[in-house]
């Protein structure tokens, strides 16, 4: 759905055609859901987080400006809900993750090979065990950017911060976790992670 669509069917459900904002959940529920997996962990959770998520922006759609695509406003609704939701019940969820160079974190993808296979599911482990030591800001940056692929300027709408403030906590997030890896033994030496470390620490540490 285009933006042209999105404010168009936006202004049909504010003239009184609330049927039509099922048009916008269809085309967003994908991304709200696996930005809830994400900071949650639990499939359950998730849908709770999800359907709190869209029954928010329906009542306050009339307060979406534009100002950015429709797409971004939601994943800031859903991001608050689900950081509400950790809040309230002091957990930390667990999630998937990307390097500083947007691609997976070191898992052999060579599926064939029962040994990598086993190296591929100890270090998605691990992975997992590590993240819960971040807070919740930290994997609410992370997991916009790295799943919901948003820029920084769009982050930056989300959580109110400064772009080169969203950078300097992606930065600094990733580079925590990958030393928690390298502590417990699971990092297998990715040639990412010494880059990741040295790439750009000046400017955003």
């Amino acid at each position: 759905m285009t933006r042209e669509e999105e404010q168009a069917v936006i202004a049909r459900v504010l003239d009184g055609e609330t049927e039509q904002f099922e048009k916008l959940v269809k085309a967003n529920e994908k991304g709200v859901y696996n930005l809830s997996l994400r900071m949650l962990g639990g499939e359950q959770d998730a849908l709770d987080a999800s359907q709190e998520a869209f029954f928010r922006a329906f009542r306050s759609l009339d307060r979406f400006r534009g100002d950015s695509r429709f797409s971004v406003w939601l994943y800031r609704v859903t991001s608050n809900v689900c950081l509400d939701m950790l809040r309230r019940s002091g957990r930390r969820r667990e999630s998937s993750l990307t390097d500083e160079d947007g691609e997976e974190l070191p898992v052999p993808d060579e599926r064939s090979d029962p040994q990598r296979e086993l190296e591929e599911k100890e270090l998605r482990q691990a992975v997992r065990r590590n993240l819960t030591r971040l807070g919740p800001d930290f994997r609410q940056a992370l997991v916009l950017r790295d799943v919901n692929g948003l820029t920084y300027d769009e982050i930056a709408q989300i959580t109110g911060l400064e772009p080169g403030t969203v950078k300097s906590r992606i930065f600094r997030a990733r580079r925590k976790l990958a030393a928690l890896l390298a502590k417990d033994g699971n990092f297998f030496d990715h040639p990412s992670s010494d880059s990741t470390a040295g790439k750009g620490g000046g400017r955003d540490a």
